[in-house]
């Protein structure tokens, strides 16, 4: 079993950052894939990005290409979610999510545990 507990949600506006972090516990995390997608009020959920088990290897929507980051530090078992240049259309919920295998997905049926979710509201 994993919990993963997400953080650093938040109102801001449209251009700043925010910082999300995904801890997690309860099993190994370090060989884990791990995965962010977010959910906005009455939409599809959308994949967001994902990281590798050593974080080697990211892989991002072409939506937030360029503007977030995804990372990871395996002795802290926590994923983080750098997000930059925000705009309204990124306003969500943002759920950290641990992938079945070592690689991670774009597709949510690749991961076996989710986070509650954080709320992002980006103002204009």
């Amino acid at each position: 079993q994993v919990q993963l507990v997400e953080s650093g949600g938040g109102l801001v506006q449209a251009g700043g950052s925010l910082r999300l972090s995904c801890t997690a516990s309860g099993r190994t995390f370090s060989g884990v894939g791990m995965g962010w997608f977010r959910q906005a009020p009455g939409k599809e959920w959308d994949f967001v990005a994902h990281i590798s088990w050593s974080g080697g290897r990211t892989n991002y929507a072409d939506s937030v290409k360029g503007r977030f980051t995804i990372s990871r530090d395996n002795a802290k078992n926590t994923v983080y979610l750098q997000m930059n240049s925000l705009k309204p259309e990124d306003t969500a919920v943002y759920y950290c999510a641990a992938s079945r295998d070592s690689w991670g997905t774009r597709t949510r049926t690749g991961y076996d545990y989710w986070g509650q979710g954080t709320q992002v509201t980006v103002s204009s």
